[in-house]
Order: C-alpha cells, then structure tokens, then sequence
C-alpha cells in the first residue's frame, strides 16, 4: 500500500513538473494560456471501515486547468495583428466554405495568396457580413464567412455629377464673356478643376471658368457665367444661360445677354451657364435651372476614347456658393465617378470592423471579426497551434461583436503575449522539485523496511 502511495505522489509531482515546464516552454507563445496541475487525496472506505482511522491512499491528478486570465499587450507594426482586450476567442475555420470551427487568443494573421487572412497555420479567420455602412448584418455562428480583403475595389463609375461650392469676389473686375479665352487668363476671373472619370476608368480633367459679365450687375442682382472644359476641349451647356444686364448704367436691368463665347475649336458658340447672386451674396439660382453639358463623346465634345461611352454628360450643381468682398476660396469640389483602386490600407476598429482603403478614394467595409464566449472556458478542449474547440464541458460557442456586451474590444496592431509569470513558475519548479525528491524519499524508506522485514528470520 504504501508503496502505491509513494509512487502516486511521485506521478503527481512528475506532472506538475510537466506542467510547468511547458508553461516555462510556451512563455514566448502568442495567445498562449498557462495551465496548472490540480490533485485531489485518494480515500477508500466502505460502511464498514472506520473513517477515523483510515489512511489516505495517496494522489491523484483531478486537472490540468488552463487558466484564461488575461496577457499582457505587445504593439506591432502590422495591422493585421489583433489582441482581444477582455473576453472572447477568435473564430477560425480549417477551409472556405466549412463549419470546423476552432478558437483561439492568437491573433497574428496575415493574408495567403487568395487574400484571404489566415493565421500561421493556414486557418482561415472567420467574421460576419456586412453592409455598405459597415453594419452587421447577422451575428450568427453559421452565418461566419472567411475574411478576404480584395486587392481591388470593383469597376469603374463614370462622372455623372459634379458639385461644387466656392465663394466668387463681387470686387473682380467685370469682363465680356463674348471674348472669353481660355488661353488668355485676362479674359476670365477665375478658375478650378476637378479630376472626373469615364465609364472605363481613365481620369479627365474638367476646368470651370468664371466671367464675371459687364453690365451683369444691378440693383439687388449680380450675374455670374461659368464655361467648361474637358482635357482642355470646350464642353458646351446642353443650353446656355441668359441673363439680364443694365447697359445704360442706372442701376436697373434693361435688356439680356447669352452666356456664350466663341470655340476656339470650330468657331461654334461655346454655350455657358449663369450663376445669380442676390443683394447680400447669397446664390439664388442658375441658368438653366439644371446645369447639363452636352455628350462627352464623338458625338458631342470629342474628349472621350472611342471605347468609352460616349454618352456620358455631366451635370454641374452648385451647392450654395457666395459672392462676397472677399479673394475667390473653392471650398468644396466632389464628383461621383470613381476609377479602379488598388489597396493602400486596411484598418481594423475597436468594435471588429475590418475597412479596406484604396488608392480611388474608397474606403470600404469588408466584414466584422467575429468572437464567440463559453459557460466554462476551462471546459475547452486543447487541439494546439494555441486553439481550442466546443466541448460538452464548454458549452456551445456565444457568437457577439467585439465591444459590446461582455465581450472585449480589438486592439489592431497589437498581440496579446502568453500570460505565463515566469517567476511564479520557477518558483513552482523548485517546489515541484522537492515534492518529487520528498515522493522518492518515501519509496526509498519503503524499500528499507521491506528489506528488514525480509531479513527477519
């Protein structure tokens, strides 16, 4: 009896020694979760024997509990790297389009060769779809899809619309927009430019110019022409604004002119459209009401590929411009054409949302990390590569988004390091040392006296 005693504590001391040395071997282990021995006594008695005298039958190994307790934060360079701060387990699957879901603390991913983020393993990281304003759409377990950043962002978009808010100087000189020239810079007042896109990607340059008209300015009214240019080419107004002038110089308005020069092109008018301005500065309007210039293509202006579609117009909205007495400012200029766009960046919030930038201008969501919880953590059971899968002890995996509810936040460009205390584990190295020295000591002095007990004649 004694004999099996000693070797349980001896087994019992050869595990806690195991156990901490592969605390001590994964202490450099990204996600890594330290475990620890946990013994129970051994007793066996019947309704016959007697409790007060019985002797214990030694140890035995209840567990080898992981404990989950939270590791420190290293900062990385990459932005792929993650570390949940709280709780929560990433979700990985073994391939595309599978339910082999494992979890894992690690959260040093990188992109394979299909753009897809794995971990070093080749695990694919899963997270939940989401729409174009970066919401989820489900938070189910079953709804999880590997993430992909794609390289690209989509097709093409023609310019369709272009808008524009600026302040013009009611103090510039006033000019004949019947001799406007875009050539010579004292024919007009100002001018600004803005990229655009044809329907096959390729960037234009589309230039407004401003005239402020003679005779365009009167009692509460001031009058404004714009005139467009493509790549340089005259682009027309489907068509041109008038407006009204004061020519005698009493201070109200007696005839109308057009909004037209001559294209240096083909000597055709060159239609233009009209800006007005009430008494304070403030815009009232335009002529035409919707500013729309002719086809783009051969068609029309001529500024466009032959493979590109040469219908494009685009129409110019002007979004409360002012003219005060003060320098021309454009303040605002956009247009909604965008061109293909190469990744330049991927950024990963606090709440999971992965967005991808790229080079057009875009950002776009792509999906949001998905965590899951369990009832017992402790539960889980150990597969390696510092993962774990559901078990009847675990509990079903709790899918949630990082931020909310119990669930941690993501910290991008960080990993959380093992949790293993090195010093504490040298510690229970040298105490699991002498309780193995203490457990063969026992079973040297039982093989003493069985020795003597032998000897005796």
């Amino acid at each position: 009896m004694s004999f099996n005693i000693a070797l349980s504590g001896i087994s019992a001391a050869q595990k806690d020694l195991n156990t901490t040395a592969n605390n001590i071997a994964n202490v450099n282990t990204v996600g890594f979760k330290e475990s620890r021995a946990e013994f129970a006594d051994v007793y066996a008695n019947s309704i016959f024997s007697n409790s007060k005298t019985a002797v214990g039958g030694g140890v035995t190994t209840t567990q080898v509990a992981q404990q989950f307790h939270q590791g420190s934060l290293a900062f990385t360079s990459n932005s792929l790297d993650m570390a949940i701060s709280g709780g929560g387990f990433f979700v990985t699957s073994s391939g595309v389009g599978t339910q082999d879901l494992s979890y894992t603390r690690a959260g040093a991913f990188k992109v394979d060769s299909d753009n897809y983020m794995v971990d070093a393993a080749g695990n694919f990281l899963q997270g939940f779809p989401v729409d174009d304003e970066g919401n989820s759409t489900s938070v189910s377990l079953t709804t999880t899809q590997p993430i992909q950043i794609p390289d690209t962002a989509g097709s093409p978009v023609k310019t369709s619309l272009v808008e524009m808010q600026m302040n013009l100087n009611v103090g510039d000189e006033a000019l004949d927009p019947a001799s406007f020239d875009p050539d010579n810079s004292d024919t007009y007042n100002n001018s600004t430019s803005v990229t655009i896109y044809d329907s096959l990607g390729e960037s234009h340059i589309m230039t407004t110019y401003f005239v402020k008209p003679t005779g365009g300015s009167y009692t509460g009214e001031s009058n404004w022409v714009a005139f467009y240019a493509v790549d340089g080419e005259p682009v027309d107004v489907t068509t041109a604004g008038t407006y009204s002038t004061d020519t005698t110089g009493d201070g109200a308005s007696d005839s109308t002119a057009t909004a037209s020069a001559t294209n240096p092109v083909d000597g055709t008018a060159w239609n233009g459209a009209v800006i007005k301005f009430n008494s304070v500065g403030a815009y009232v309007g335009s002529d035409p009401t919707t500013i729309t210039t002719e086809a783009l293509g051969t068609t029309g202006a001529g500024v466009l590929d032959p493979g590109a579609d040469g219908t494009q117009a685009l129409e110019v909205r002007f979004d409360n411009p002012t003219q005060y007495a003060s320098p021309f400012e454009v303040t605002s200029l956009s247009q909604d054409g965008i061109t293909v766009g190469r990744l330049t960046n991927v950024g990963i919030g606090s709440d999971g949302l992965i967005t991808a930038s790229y080079s057009n201008g875009s950002t776009v969501p792509l999906a949001r990390v998905a965590l899951v919880r369990f009832a017992n953590e402790q539960g889980l059971t150990q597969v390696g590569n510092t993962s774990w899968k559901a078990s009847l002890d675990s509990g079903e995996a709790l899918a949630g988004e990082a931020n909310s509810g119990t669930f941690g936040s993501i910290q991008s460009s960080a990993l959380e390091q093992s949790n293993v205390d090195l010093t504490t584990e040298l510690v229970d190295l040298i105490s699991a040392q002498r309780n193995f020295q203490a457990n063969s000591r026992t079973l040297e002095v039982n093989n003493t006296l069985n020795q003597t007990v032998l000897q005796i004649r």
